[in-house]
């Protein structure tokens, strides 16, 4: 039992430092130096750094499902749902769930020319996330507040170029309003989509953390 709560440890610390360093900076020896233990230790729990990065990835996964899609499960599916899933992703970089931004994001354009095992462990988890935007979408097409002609893979490359958008505005360009604009894309997308009388507006992430904050 501590030799895995010592190796979440470890993995959740590799997360963070391949956010911000990437996963080719991510080694054994610098992992060591971070966390004041042995090479030897850590090679007790990780053979090579592919072994390290691939396990980093896998926690990475864990961690991001965690903060965006499994909290949204608990709306209404449909509509609602697609919502909270783009409200969630929004929150989880204002948030900074990970030191670096979002991980993925900042993975995914570190590797998308390369090939190998960490590549295809990047796409997977990323095929995983579009997938999940795509049933969500699918979802609001079969309880009617999407038209038939609505296509999910189309909506899922769009609200995914917005994240991926909002990820490089907030955290290199530290544009503060980079939520609200991402969020204000989205709303203006989805509601255009929308067969039903539309809503209430949604609050802004932005003015949603405050309110957490202040309370």
């Amino acid at each position: 039992m501590k030799g895995l709560k010592t190796r979440s440890a470890i993995l959740d610390h590799a997360a963070d430092l391949a956010s911000v360093e990437g996963l080719e900076g991510l080694t054994i020896g610098r992992l060591a130096d971070e966390l004041q233990m042995s090479k030897s230790g850590l090679f007790a729990h990780f053979g090579s750094k592919e072994e390290l990065q691939l396990a980093t990835i896998e926690i990475a996964r864990e961690r991001f499902m965690t903060e965006v899609f499994k909290p949204a499960l608990g709306t209404e599916r449909g509509y609602p749902r697609l919502v909270a899933i783009c409200r969630g992703w929004l929150d989880y970089i204002q948030r900074n769930v990970f030191s670096g931004g979002c991980f993925f994001a900042a993975a995914s354009f570190e590797f998308d020319g390369r090939s190998g095992p960490v590549r295809d462990a990047i796409k997977k988890t990323m095929d995983e996330w579009i997938g999940a935007i795509e049933k969500a979408v699918r979802l609001a097409v079969d309880e009617g507040h999407f038209g038939p002609d609505v296509e999910p893979a189309q909506i899922a490359f769009e609200i995914n170029a917005i994240f991926f958008g909002a990820n490089y505005a907030y955290n290199m360009r530290h544009d503060k309003r980079a939520i609200t604009r991402a969020w204000n894309a989205i709303e203006t997308r989805l509601e255009g989509l929308r067969q039903s009388p539309r809503p209430a507006r949604f609050a802004h992430p932005e003015k949603r953390v405050a309110r957490r904050r202040a309370s």
